[in-house]
C-alpha cells in the first residue's frame, strides 16, 4: 500500500489549476456550475472541498461524490449539515495520499458512498478523484481567494493525474 508524498517542486506545480478556473465569488461559480453541468451532463460530479460541497449543495447542485475535511483555508469549516446517505471517513496526513484515502476514493466512485469525510486533509485527493473518475466526469474544488476549478476528465486529464502522482515521491 502506497502512499504518496508532495513534494517542493510539485507543490509550486500544484498550486496552477488542473482544469479551468472559474474566477468569481459563490453565486458566480455556482451559476456557472450550473450550466456546465446542464449542458455536459457529467457521467459523475466530484466535489472535493468543504467550501465547494457547502456552496454547491446549498444552490441545489447534487454531486455524485463530496470529499471533505471539515477545513476551509486551515481553519475549523463553518459548520454544515451535509445531507447523504452513505459517509464513510478516512485518514489523509497533509501534504500525502495515503492508501486508505485513495481506497475510500475509489469506494465512492463505485457508489453506494456519496460523502467521504478526512481526518487531515482533502486537497490532493482531487488529484485522485481525476485519475480514477469515468471518462466524461466533472472533478470540482476550490481555488482559494480565486473561485472553482472545474476538471473534465478525459484520457489526457487521467494522464496528467497520473504524471503527478508517478512524480511524487512514495512510501511503501
Amino acid at each position: 500500500m502506497t502512499t504518496y508524498v508532495l513534494t517542493p517542486k510539485l507543490r509550486k506545480i500544484l498550486s496552477r489549476p488542473l482544469g479551468v478556473l472559474v474566477a468569481g465569488n459563490e453565486d458566480e461559480c455556482n451559476r456557472v456550475l450550473e450550466q456546465v453541468i446542464a449542458k455536459e451532463n457529467p457521467t459523475k460530479v466530484i466535489l472535493v472541498g468543504d467550501t465547494v460541497s457547502r456552496n454547491a449543495t446549498q444552490s441545489g447542485i447534487r454531486a455524485d461524490l463530496m470529499i471533505i475535511d471539515n477545513l476551509e483555508k486551515r481553519s475549523r469549516a463553518r459548520a454544515y449539515a451535509f445531507e447523504s446517505k452513505s459517509k464513510i471517513k478516512t485518514k489523509n496526513a497533509p501534504g500525502m495520499i495515503e492508501a486508505q484515502a485513495r481506497e475510500a476514493v475509489k469506494r465512492g466512485m463505485l457508489g453506494g458512498v456519496d460523502l467521504i469525510e478526512v481526518d487531515g486533509e482533502e486537497d490532493l485527493l482531487a488529484i485522485v478523484a481525476v485519475q480514477i473518475s469515468p471518462i466524461s466526469s466533472l472533478v470540482v474544488y476550490g481555488q482559494p481567494n480565486e473561485g472553482i476549478v472545474l476538471v473534465r476528465v478525459s484520457d489526457a486529464k487521467k494522464a496528467e493525474a497520473q504524471a503527478i502522482l508517478g512524480q511524487m515521491e512514495k512510501i511503501d
